[in-house]
């Protein structure tokens, strides 16, 4: 199966996300800002994650551009998450390693179409 780490300050986020993501047969972790995520990613890189832009202690944006220079740190599909309507702001992330992006408030065929394990494969 592969796996998932979903990476948002929101437990409520967390929650649905990992809802939908383990229907679609993911093994889903959770972390709450990008430091708790990449000591995650350093102990065993998931195949994909869900990656929040605003919370505390480290961006989206911070994390992303630690993971993409971490040895293995490529491996991961990277979907942004944001609230954020900013073309450059999700440009920006799209420069520093994400490979798509979402906004929020997301629903469950926009996350599925976005996770399709057939898309992991073809990474």
């Amino acid at each position: 199966m592969p796996t998932c780490l979903i990476v948002d300050d929101s437990t409520v986020v967390r929650k649905v996300a990992r809802r939908i993501l383990e229907d679609l047969d993911y093994t889903v972790e959770e972390a709450e800002d990008g430091q708790e995520a990449f000591e995650k990613c350093k102990a065993g890189m998931p195949d994909a994650i869900l990656l929040d832009w605003n919370m505390p202690i480290m961006s989206g944006l911070e994390f992303l551009k630690l993971l993409r220079a971490y040895i293995g740190g490529e491996k991961p599909r990277i979907v942004y998450c944001t609230v954020e309507h900013d073309i450059g702001a999700i440009a920006l992330a799209r420069k520093e390693g994400a490979d798509d992006y979402m906004l929020k408030p997301f629903d469950r065929n926009v996350l599925e179409a976005k996770f399709d394990v057939s898309r992991l494969e073809t990474v």
